[in-house]
């Protein structure tokens, strides 16, 4: 399977390249990034701008499969978050439409509703929405609560959360339990190598 991979830098997106690089049903991964990783085999890793993506012939590929995404606080703004979240997003899944990519996996959230009150709730819904008025043969939603693990940059109150709710959760319902991203990730590549027919989502509890 020839993928690409979007936030392969991020917390998410480093476990899912590990995978995936470690696959042996992977052949090639393209993993656009903004700054330039090291180099691995079997990784393209060209560096681009998500706001002039380039038309090129290595959008050609199996699958996509998006880890992209930002906070509010490191956004600065809710156009620039929503930007990153739905923009993005969407501008890659066009550009693998229109090169033959059939199947997409998005990391989404818990909660996620285009009819939301909640603005962070709002923009994953109208994402999901989005992607499905595209048609992907297989189109995938992860939708995980609190991310687990140790992000590069600092996030103060996710990190306060994540202590919170590692120490009460065994008596929380098992949808608000941590999610650590090593399972997102594997249940994210795991979705895109089966690409199963139709529009698909992955709750929170299945991801513990």
């Amino acid at each position: 399977m020839r993928l690409i991979i979007l936030g392969s830098t991020g917390l998410v997106g480093r476990y899912l390249l590990d995978l995936a690089l470690a696959n042996p049903d992977v052949s090639h991964i393209v993993a656009p990034v903004r700054r330039a990783i090291p180099a691995q085999e079997k990784l393209f890793a060209p560096v681009i701008d998500f706001d002039c993506l380039p038309d090129a012939p290595w959008w050609q590929a199996d699958a996509i499969v998006c880890a992209l995404g930002t906070t509010m606080r490191k956004a600065g703004s809710q156009q620039a978050f929503r930007r990153i979240d739905h923009d993005y997003p969407l501008l890659v899944a066009r550009l693998g439409k229109q090169n033959g990519v059939n199947v997409f996996v998005l990391n989404s959230a818990l909660g996620a509703n285009a009819q939301s009150l909640f603005f962070y709730n709002r923009v994953k819904g109208e994402t999901e929405r989005d992607l499905q008025a595209l048609s992907f043969g297989s189109l995938t939603f992860v939708r995980p609560g609190l991310i687990g693990g140790m992000r590069e940059e600092r996030r103060p109150v996710e990190r306060m959360l994540q202590i919170l709710f590692g120490a009460i959760g065994p008596v929380l319902p098992s949808q608000y339990r941590i999610n650590p991203a090593q399972k997102i990730a594997q249940a994210m590549l795991d979705a895109a190598l089966a690409a199963r027919p139709g529009v698909h989502a992955i709750a929170s509890d299945l991801l513990v």
